[in-house]
């Protein structure tokens, strides 16, 4: 197949985990296909990533649209604007112009836009059947961060956010040919937007072999550990509310307990968070060393959408995981089983300290996590989603309307 991929901002360096799924299955793709990825950006040009992304993916292109990064002053200029901030500022006239051009050429089979957020940039009208990537229902994060956000101007501002979401989305799932979910969830939330039959589900996956280094070392009995980016307001939130609530009550049963936050740009009030029992690391060289040491990974979100790479990364690597229903949402993964599952404050933490405590059943609950992970290496997934392009370009394109777009520099 020929196929365009348009992706809103950096591909690399691949530290979210949006770009973890995205760059698999792009690897995975262009061992079959001839792939075109579209790659573009704003704030500073940035030659160096242009020619590294050209070096990975031959035959991508780049854009630097010059439009500046997310600011107070900048979410100022769209506030009135209906259309959301997290589509509006990833939408400029340059990319535009280019993803119209190469849908008219005719030479492509299929194209994918990748996150919502780049979907403004795709024409009204379909002639190379599109798919739009839904990594997550962005309607449910808004709503979700909006109801536990704790400033009030916030809260306000999400809330705000939320609604314009949930309108544009909703439009946005109905014009699109074809849409891929990244969990059974997901898509039970969508089919209230657009024909089921157009709505499909490709898991999210693992590089098996990178995480199994892990598998198998023994642990330091002592250590709990979150994975992260740390700039991103689901894990910011979750690691304040289980440092709050919940560690000390593991500290309290697990004197010598250790707590590590691991994960890219650590926002101020997760620095904050360091103590003599609590270390913030920030980037690190290996993930895959750290999680080696973990005896317990406890995944506390209370916000956020999706499907959680971080829990299929610590279960590839043998870690036995305590996660909320939100944290493991959309995983086939079963309490008990693969994991543990706790949505109170308490039975977290009682559950962590049984792990911590229980050697053997720790280790049993890792080896189960293994193989569950197992089942979701990229080649899979990758082949999974190969077989709903296809499927896409068999499809007659939909002629609904989008919603009117407004795009303000």
């Amino acid at each position: 197949m020929r196929i365009l991929w348009v992706k809103a901002g950096k591909l690399l360096p691949v530290d979210t985990g949006g770009k973890i799924r995205s760059y698999n299955l792009l690897r995975q793709l262009a061992l079959r296909n001839e792939l075109t990825l579209l790659s573009y950006y704003g704030e500073a040009e940035d030659r160096e990533y242009d020619a590294e992304i050209r070096r990975q993916f031959p035959g991508a292109e780049t854009i630097y649209t010059g439009v500046p990064g997310a600011s107070a002053l900048h979410y100022a200029r769209h506030a009135l604007s209906r259309t959301p901030y997290a589509v509006a500022k990833f939408t400029a006239g340059s990319v535009r112009e280019r993803v119209a051009g190469l849908l008219a050429g005719g030479r492509l089979d299929v194209a994918v836009c990748d996150f919502l957020s780049a979907s403004a940039n795709f024409p009204k009208a379909f002639r190379t059947p599109c798919v739009l990537f839904q990594h997550n229902v962005e309607s449910v994060l808004w709503r979700r961060q909006a109801a536990h956000e704790p400033n009030a101007i916030k809260r306000l501002a999400f809330a705000v956010e939320a609604w314009k979401m949930a309108r544009y989305e909703r439009a946005t799932v109905a014009r699109f040919p074809h849409v891929v979910a990244v969990s059974d969830r997901d898509r039970d939330e969508m089919t209230a937007m657009a024909d089921p039959s157009h709505i499909s589900v490709v898991p999210t996956g693992v590089d098996v072999a990178q995480y199994r280094a892990a598998a198998g070392r023994e642990a330091d009995h002592r250590t709990v550990m979150f994975l992260g980016s740390m700039d991103w307001e689901a894990n910011i939130d979750a690691v304040e509310h289980f440092c709050r609530t919940t560690w000390p009550a593991i500290r309290a049963a697990v004197p010598d307990a250790r707590f590590l936050i691991v994960g890219r740009n650590p926002h101020a009030r997760v620095l904050s968070l360091a103590s003599d029992s609590v270390e913030v690391t920030g980037t690190v060289p290996s993930v895959v060393e750290y999680l080696a040491r973990a005896a317990v990974v406890v995944v506390p979100l209370r916000i956020g959408g999706g499907t959680r790479l971080k829990i299929f990364e610590a279960m590839a690597a043998g870690r036995a995981v305590v996660s909320t229903s939100i944290g493991a949402e959309g995983l086939d993964v079963a309490s008990g089983r693969d994991l543990l599952l706790a949505d109170d404050d308490a039975v977290f933490a009682g559950a962590v300290v049984e792990l911590l405590r229980g050697g053997d059943r720790r280790r049993a609950l890792g080896r189960a996590a293994a193989e569950c992970a197992a089942r979701y290496d990229w080649p899979a997934i990758a082949l999974q989603f190969e077989r709903i392009l296809h499927k896409a370009t068999e499809q007659q394109p939909l002629a609904a309307e989008p919603v009117t777009i407004e795009v303000r520099a």
